[in-house]
């Protein structure tokens, strides 16, 4: 905000500025209330992470539950990633979330591809086909395979089937094991009721 230097002294009366050390006087408080309002509007800057202090990002971060952010990544990366985990939030659970995410972490294009559908239950006592969820990406960013795997097991609803691919390469599940071709589901993330573009959970089918 904008004010002018003399902001307080400007309000005192005119016969008041005649007396020079009643000016003075009055100019101490005058400076030190300039820098508590200095620091009073620059308050919305502190919370927006295009322009708060990098020592800030971390904190603000937290806020969203998000503590994989390393402090040593570059500021306009850590500045991108609090800024999309933002946006991912209200998609939790749901593929464009993970789309948002995974885009600001790997910094490149990526594929999410999910069983999905609606069907009509024709035998109430048939099991509904179990929900999966495939993610295709060129490379993990800076994130270690195991680090990425956590990530993104975390995001998907823990109902869901996942399977993780990088380059070409299969990194979750290791292999075949109880959970299908697919493997085992997410290790918590969000439950399966989120909503999706579609309007069901990520992977979910309905019935």
């Amino acid at each position: 905000m904008r004010r002018r230097s003399d902001w307080l002294l400007a309000q005192l009366p005119m016969g008041m500025l005649d007396d020079e050390l009643f000016v003075r006087f009055v100019s101490i408080f005058q400076e030190v209330a300039t820098t508590l309002l200095e620091d009073a509007d620059n308050v919305p800057n502190v919370v927006d992470p295009t322009v708060a202090p990098v020592p800030a990002l971390s904190w603000l971060a937290s806020w969203l539950g998000v503590t994989w952010i390393e402090p040593s990544l570059p500021d306009d990366l850590q500045r991108r990633l609090v800024r999309e985990c933002g946006k991912a939030l209200a998609w939790r659970g749901t593929r464009r979330g993970l789309e948002i995410l995974l885009e600001a972490v790997t910094g490149a294009e990526v594929l999410v591809e999910e069983s999905g559908g609606v069907r009509r239950a024709t035998d109430p006592a048939a099991p509904a086909p179990g929900p999966s969820v495939r993610v295709s990406v060129r490379s993990t960013g800076w994130m270690s395979d195991d680090d990425f795997v956590e990530l993104v097991t975390d995001e998907v609803p823990a109902n869901v089937r996942c399977q993780i691919v990088v380059d070409g390469r299969q990194i979750w599940p290791g292999s075949a094991g109880a959970g299908g071709p697919f493997g085992t589901g997410g290790s918590g993330g969000v439950a399966p009721g989120g909503v999706a573009p579609g309007g069901r959970a990520l992977g979910g089918v309905a019935p």
